[in-house]
């Protein structure tokens, strides 16, 4: 597992205290150390990712509300030892079907989603597979925390077929995978989606 830098550990939590003072308190004295905090972060970003300060602030200051990671649901489809990814039109490369949870939707409601609008085939989730840090494992660099659910789902009708957000739709070995967009699925998931595939009594995994 390969840590993110300090400048980033850093950031993330000026902004975190920033945006959960903010959002609490009444004191316009407060109100202007919590901002200068959020400008400092702003300022470490620029420093070491080169992004300008008064866009990446201007983002820091509209998150809402007590600051928590987000999460990310994916649903992972395993037939006859093959896995269904779909290619991401963003970046042209392989994930689990899924995206971030909506709020007021169950996550097995959230994924049974996703995988229809991304795949075409329609699921029922099984099970959780496992609970990630999403900014760890040696994804790219993100500044909002994230966790990551997995859940194993089966096919119970519909087609493959792409939608606006995927290109193609495959089963692929999971010893002849290709290039995996690393921020949403990367080899640890795959390998613990294989173990579950072949044993339905596995417990969850999590960091």
């Amino acid at each position: 597992m390969t840590p993110h830098p300090p400048w980033l550990a850093w950031a993330r939590e000026l902004q975190a205290i920033s945006q959960t003072g903010l959002t609490f308190t009444s004191n316009d004295y407060d109100r202007g150390r919590y901002r200068r905090l959020a400008e400092i972060a702003a300022e470490i970003v620029e420093k070491h990712a080169g992004l300008p300060v008064e866009p990446t602030l201007e983002n820091f200051l509209v998150q809402p509300g007590y600051a928590t990671p987000k999460v990310d649901v994916r649903g992972a489809l395993v037939v006859d030892g093959k896995v269904l990814l779909v290619q991401e039109r963003t970046d042209g490369r392989w994930a689990l079907p899924g995206g971030w949870a909506d709020v007021g939707d169950l996550p097995s409601e959230t994924i049974v989603r996703e995988v229809w609008e991304e795949t075409g085939f329609q699921v029922v989730v099984s099970k959780l597979i496992g609970v990630y840090d999403g900014n760890r494992s040696g994804t790219p660099l993100s500044f909002y925390h994230a966790y990551k659910l997995v859940f194993l789902c089966e096919i119970t009708g519909g087609a493959a077929r792409p939608n606006e957000e995927t290109l193609d739709v495959a089963f692929f070995d999971f010893d002849n995978l290709p290039p995996l967009s690393i921020e949403r699925t990367n080899p640890l998931h795959l390998a613990e989606v294989r173990a579950h595939a072949g044993d339905p009594g596995r417990l969850a995994a999590f960091d």
